[in-house]
């Protein structure tokens, strides 16, 4: 007899049954499913606006209502006290898009929002491994995914991205290699 299913498995079985099951589609369950469990540091409505969660919802999962988040979910918001970083953010996601699709700008939102936690960006999001994250960016952000050769950790390469384009050199090492924080930037990060 098969356990039941507990309900972050049974709102993912039905986002992904309401999707095409693209990548984008089953990542977006995975983010969804454990938002609704309580299990990601996203904010309400992943950190879009209400009417873009909507659309998005509508694009990848047509035929299927969520139900309404939990007070305690409702509750998290997203700090605009750092919005010149996350405009900074945003360009450069939005910069470095496979296309012009109207994922990459929803999921550069979603990806700023989980910047802004203080978790690994990928458990920040929700989603289940550090490899979702790499598929997620490799597919929606190929040439900025492309330049991480080293497999920096997903957060701290976005930032140092950033630091670069204004030419701010925080790093005394002279290569990544040698660094005393080298573990911190390229450690594992399913701990």
């Amino acid at each position: 007899m098969n356990a039941p299913l507990n309900p972050s498995e049974f709102i993912y079985n039905e986002l992904i049954q309401a999707s095409k099951s693209s990548l984008n589609d089953v990542m977006l369950a995975r983010m969804l499913s454990t938002w609704y469990s309580g299990h990601s540091t996203l904010p309400l409505y992943l950190g879009l606006s209400a009417e873009t969660y909507t659309a998005m919802l509508a694009a990848h999962f047509p035929s299927i209502k969520l139900p309404e988040p939990s007070p305690e979910l409702a509750a998290k918001t997203l700090d605009l006290s750092r919005m010149l970083e996350v405009d900074e953010l945003r360009t450069l996601l939005l910069r470095y898009r496979a296309g012009y699709s109207i994922d990459e700008e929803w999921l550069s939102d979603i990806l700023i929002a989980g910047c802004l936690a203080d978790l690994h960006l990928w458990h920040n999001l929700g989603l289940w491994a550090r490899a979702d994250l790499t598929q997620l960016l490799e597919h929606n952000f190929p040439k900025l995914a492309a330049i991480n050769t080293q497999g920096m950790k997903w957060k701290k390469f976005l930032y140092k991205q950033l630091c670069l384009e204004e030419g701010i050199y925080v790093c005394r090492a002279p290569s990544c290699e040698v660094c005393e924080e080298y573990k911190n930037c390229f450690g594992s990060e399913e701990d």
